[in-house]
């Protein structure tokens, strides 16, 4: 009896000293539970959408308690990093602290961006066809996405062959596109007919996600997003048989965060799960695999987009700031049309310039 009372002793007073974490715990399944209905296009009840809008609402007054709005992390951008390293991560958007893919797999992109051309709804070349770009990703993206349509229907240099088609969702975070049930790619798939386009068109794909109120400190939440976005990935090359290309975008600046949706040090962070991914299709991972000779497609061929991630007011080398304004008010993660604007042209100038994206994006030859 004696030894068991050792036993149970620890366990009950875990019990005993703990009913708060105990308590989130059984919020946390609650949460995971809702969100998981809601990925399924399931209606909520009264009583679970209340649940939901009181656990947030308390969830960001603690968070706002303890984590103040910051104008600058002194975390270094990707770009700005190097060599240097971020809790043992070495930086730069490639392996070895670089910024630019190496050549092998460069030369790799420049060649499926030559075989990219207008195609019919069926998928056969044709002048009179489309070259369809679809984005994929959460709130923030669409918002994005929508303002960079808007710069592309009125820049004179974008191909009248581009169409672009907004298959970002709000709410709809890397776990559901992970998801291959997922209602998310019934309303793609809505949003693709409706721009008068098939899965047949879909050549290139800009991809951006997170993961909803990451907790677990680096790299445990890149490398669960890491795994997040192979999933997503075998989704795309699955529904979209002349998928080409994807580029990968992680968050912009975090540190103005009202709630934890998405504060900073994560959103800086997410950066390693694209640099992991795509380093990981470089060493040639199967599940990865972009090229027929080297056995089952998994993936198209994938490199850095625009990375979005800029220091708060403290900013990067090249100029890219972020100010308070530019991101909403009300919860200090989502852009506001001035921060919008500023990620829209970043994507607007990359694929006006990226040696695997002009070609096809930009009428005549490349310069």
């Amino acid at each position: 009896m004696k030894h068991l009372r050792w036993i149970l002793l620890p366990a009950l007073l875990a019990g005993l000293l703990s009913p708060a974490q105990t308590e989130r715990e059984t919020q946390d399944r609650r949460l995971s539970e809702i969100r998981a209905k809601r990925t399924r296009a399931e209606q909520l009840t009264a009583e679970e959408l209340e649940f939901l809008k009181t656990v947030q609402a308390r969830r960001a007054a603690e968070f706002a308690q303890g984590n103040p709005p910051r104008e600058s992390t002194g975390l270094i951008p990707l770009t700005d990093l190097s060599t240097g390293a971020h809790k043992g991560e070495q930086g730069g958007l490639y392996r070895g602290g670089a910024n630019q893919a190496p050549p092998a797999h460069m030369k790799s992109g420049v060649e499926i961006a030559g075989r990219i051309a207008p195609l019919d709804p069926q998928g056969r070349k044709s002048e009179e066809g489309k070259i369809v770009l679809v984005s994929i990703g959460m709130s923030n993206t669409t918002q994005e996405f929508q303002v960079f349509q808007k710069l592309a229907a009125h820049d004179s240099e974008v191909s009248k062959k581009i169409l672009l088609v907004d298959g970002a969702q709000g709410g709809q975070a890397a776990d559901t596109t992970a998801n291959p049930q997922a209602k998310f790619w019934q309303v793609v798939e809505q949003r693709l007919g409706t721009a008068g386009a098939t899965d047949k068109q879909v050549q290139v794909v800009w991809l951006k996600q997170a993961i909803i109120a990451p907790s677990q400190p680096f790299p445990a939440e890149a490398r669960r997003l890491s795994g997040y976005l192979v999933e997503t990935l075998h989704n795309l090359a699955g529904r979209f048989p002349n998928l080409k290309i994807a580029y990968l975008s992680s968050r912009i600046y975090g540190g103005y965060a009202l709630t934890p949706l998405n504060p900073e040090p994560f959103a800086y962070e997410d950066a390693f799960a694209i640099k992991w991914l795509i380093a990981d299709q470089i060493s040639e991972k199967p599940e990865l695999n972009y090229h027929p000779a080297r056995g089952p497609v998994r993936s198209p061929w994938l490199a850095w987009g625009p990375y979005l991630w800029a220091d708060g007011i403290k900013g990067r080398k090249d100029g890219l700031v972020y100010l308070r304004e530019d991101l909403e008010a009300r919860d200090g993660t989502h852009p506001s049309m001035a921060g919008r604007e500023k990620v829209a042209k970043l994507l607007l100038d990359f694929l006006k310039t990226h040696p695997t994206a002009r070609p096809w994006f930009v009428h005549g030859p490349a310069s």
